[in-house]
């Protein structure tokens, strides 16, 4: 009986809030891969700069709110402000060398060149130095006799709510339908009047804005400092390779699994280990099953 307590306990006040912690992560993650998996779902285009886009949309927070704007409306005016900035970027220069036989490379280090400006940007702007945002909503709520802070809880209730949106958009929508049947032929569609180009700038757009939503969203968590977009990014593009390229349903099934493993994995390993036990899992489903775990973006 001692040693069921004993269980217990272990269960409640070790791996519980570790298990929470994973999840407010995870749905970041979630947002972040989603974007990422939605571009190359359509575009077929890996955004090496969507980390960088994650920090702008923390950055353009801490302008806002260092001009006296509400964090909720931050939280609602950054993801507006990013689509126009992730239309641009599609138009200017992703469209410029989609055409081109090797735009596999050319977009890759398109974006790549993008991300190492705009992390200069931040520097030259706001300077090295980490920016700390405080918590919206303070305290903590007791659940099964734990406490959890609420902003966390609150994260992972807004998360699971846009992730449950975005899905309902791409396959319960004429819009999702229109954007899924540019994916699967862009000449097809254009016969059909689908103004393809306008729906790719319009997915790269929404993708971007699910990038800030999500560095407004950590940025009380983890504050703010110009290569804070490289932590997530590669944590993002290891979702995504193991849900899978192009898959919806991948991203968040992987987001969730691989969260929870570096969660509960650092109660055991030194901190520095859990990103190449990540990395290890993801060479492991590779091996197992090169395209992922599930199929592309019509495959949810």
């Amino acid at each position: 009986m001692a040693d069921m307590h004993g269980l217990i306990d272990t269960l409640q006040f070790v791996f519980a809030p570790q298990i929470v912690n994973g999840l407010s992560i995870g749905v970041a993650v979630i947002l972040m891969a989603l974007g990422l998996t939605i571009i190359f779902g359509l575009l077929d285009v890996i955004n090496m700069a969507h980390g960088e886009f994650y920090a702008l949309g923390a950055y353009l927070a801490v302008s806002l709110l260092a001009a006296g704007v509400n964090f909720w409306v931050c939280l609602v005016a950054v993801p507006v402000l990013m689509l126009p900035v992730g239309y641009v970027v599609e138009r200017a220069l992703i469209q410029r060398v989609f055409d081109r036989k090797d735009r596999h490379v050319l977009t890759l280090l398109l974006t790549f060149g993008l991300g190492v400006v705009l992390e200069d940007a931040f520097r030259v702007v706001y300077g090295p130095n980490t920016v700390r945002v405080d918590t919206p909503i303070g305290g903590a709520a007791q659940i099964l006799g734990m406490y959890f802070p609420n902003y966390r809880l609150f994260v992972m209730a807004v998360g699971a709510a846009i992730v449950a949106a975005v899905w309902i958009v791409v396959f319960r929508t004429s819009m999702g339908a229109i954007v899924r049947a540019a994916a699967y032929d862009r000449q097809m569609a254009s016969s059909l009047g689908v103004p393809v180009a306008r729906v790719y700038s319009a997915t790269f757009a929404f993708g971007i804005g699910l990038a800030g939503l999500a560095g407004v969203l950590l940025a009380p968590i983890y504050s703010v400092f110009p290569t804070m977009g490289k932590d997530f990014i590669l944590l993002a593009f290891t979702v995504v390779i193991v849900g899978g390229l192009g898959s919806i349903k991948g991203a968040v099934i992987a987001g969730i699994v691989l969260m929870q493993i570096q969660a509960l994995a650092s109660l055991y390993i030194s901190p520095v280990w859990t990103d190449p036990l990540l990395f290890g899992v993801m060479v492991l489903v590779l091996m197992w099953r090169p395209r992922g775990l599930f199929g592309a973006l019509g495959n949810g």
